[in-house]
């Protein structure tokens, strides 16, 4: 991890690979997770990433602004996603190369589309499947339980990568609960 200054908080059971850029005032929740070449800067405000909430491969993570960074719980924020200046609620997943920009507020348990732009002020209740460009509300479910799962599967891919394991084995996923024996 490449760093400026000491305004870092990162949680002893965070992990952050070795390529990632923080910049700023950041902190990370337990068990969270950074991957690599993901790039956080927060030179106004602040960035903060919640506890066992894995921030993937290639993602930018800014401020706005006029807004700070907030990502909840439990939450994955998955390959060249770009979040900006938003807030995110628990147990979200936002999909494969999406943006989220200022001032943005997405609820609890929802889940933002690969590709989609969610634009600047736009907000969506707890529950919400977010799709498109701009991004639309297309139907409520509540994905809590999917998405906090997924999650927990990064935990698990944390810990091992900490001590350079770099695979899962079946017994790691059953006993995450990632899935179980038929």
């Amino acid at each position: 991890m490449s760093s400026q200054k000491q305004e870092i908080q990162v949680h002893e059971s965070a992990w952050v690979h070795e390529s990632a850029l923080l910049f700023g005032n950041i902190s990370m929740g337990k068990e969270s997770s950074v991957w690599p070449h993901a790039v956080m800067r927060a030179e106004m405000f602040h960035i903060e990433i919640g506890a066992r909430t894995n921030i993937q491969d290639f993602v930018m993570v800014h401020v706005g602004a006029t807004t700070p960074t907030i990502i909840g719980d439990d939450c994955s924020i998955t390959h060249h996603a770009t979040l900006h200046g938003c807030r995110l609620g628990d147990k979200c997943l936002v999909g494969i190369n999406s943006t989220i920009m200022d001032g943005a507020v997405i609820g609890n348990n929802c889940i933002i589309a690969g590709h989609s732009i969610v634009t600047e002020g736009s907000s969506f209740p707890d529950n919400s499947i977010i799709v498109g460009s701009p991004a639309k509300l297309l139907k409520t479910r509540d994905s809590g339980v999917a998405n906090k799962m997924n999650a927990a599967f990064y935990v698990l891919n944390a810990k091992n990568y900490r001590h350079g394991i770099h695979r899962i084995s079946e017994d790691d996923l059953r006993a995450a609960g990632v899935f179980s024996e038929d």
